[in-house]
């Protein structure tokens, strides 16, 4: 991923992809909208070598702990990096690669059933320092923020704004939005703090004990790549002469838009995140060092 200059028929967050394939080039007309093409893949990840990883980087006893959460989101943001299509989103029935890497989350003010939730986006810079503490960085940071200040972060403020709208006043806004956002005319000052407009969404289930393989995309914004994570467990690791051992795991289920590449360039890059997982090292690197794909 690289800056360039815009062209006629780029947007504010992508640049226009031009000389597509037929069959690409035709799939946001005849093959109906995000949601119709949903490409679900769930992937089990030992977690040995991250285990280790993590209690090395925790050895000197930081402020602030690194975790698995850190960990899957570097890596997932590192995979896009280094898989430009994985970036790719349409909008107004035209291919875009977006301009930036933003992988959004929520984060809990309280845990309590009662307790808000405020809307993060992490940008990875692809030349800078290690995705890792990157994002380490940037997660420190917010949940301070959040859970000490009462006061609306980013998009929240101007959500709640427009929650006490009446209803006919509500339609025609949402209306008149989805046609904004078709033509590439949503309020840039709207869609940078909107989870929607990312290039994918983490939902961390398994802080709160939960398990679920699957979540669906959003015809709203501009998001092609949804991650679930679920909860750690240990599973059966099978050898070839029949026995096994028991490894600490975390399953991730995730939802892509099948239309932004094909089947062999989503197996490459789980791939790739697999062996992410195999040697975290690598995302003590800088950001933009490659990475082999066996």
């Amino acid at each position: 991923m690289q800056n360039r200059k815009n062209k006629w028929g780029d947007r504010w967050d992508g640049y226009r992809i031009r000389g597509l394939d037929p069959v690409h080039a035709m799939m946001p007309y005849f093959f109906g909208s995000r949601i119709e093409n949903e490409a679900v893949l769930g992937e089990v990840f030992d977690l040995t070598e991250v285990d280790k990883y993590l209690a090395e980087k925790n050895a000197g006893n930081p402020d602030f702990k690194y975790t698995w959460f850190h960990f899957i989101t570097a890596a997932i943001s590192k995979a896009i990096l280094l898989r430009p299509k994985m970036n790719y989103f349409i909008a107004g029935g035209h291919f875009y690669e977006r301009k930036q890497i933003e992988v959004a989350f929520n984060v809990k003010r309280q845990f309590s059933d009662e307790g808000e939730e405020a809307m993060a986006k992490f940008v990875l810079r692809p030349d800078g320092e290690s995705p890792m503490e990157q994002v380490h960085t940037y997660v420190q940071k917010f949940v301070t923020k959040v859970r000490s200040d009462k006061s609306g972060v980013g998009v929240d403020d101007a959500l709640k704004f427009i929650s006490y709208l009446p209803r006919p006043l509500f339609r025609l806004l949402s209306w008149s939005m989805k046609k904004l956002q078709y033509y590439g005319l949503y309020p840039k000052s709207l869609a940078m703090d909107d989870p929607c407009y990312s290039s994918a969404y983490i939902s961390n289930l398994g802080s709160i004990k939960m398990n679920a393989d699957y979540h669906h995309l959003f015809n709203w914004g501009t998001i092609s790549f949804f991650v679930v994570i679920g909860e750690k467990k240990l599973r059966p690791f099978f050898k070839e002469d029949g026995s096994f051992e028991m490894r600490n795991t975390i399953k991730l289920g995730l939802t892509i838009d099948e239309r932004i590449a094909d089947g062999y360039y989503f197996a490459k890059t789980l791939r790739l995140v697999r062996k992410i997982f195999q040697n975290p090292q690598l995302l003590d690197l800088p950001a933009d060092t490659p990475i082999e794909i066996d």
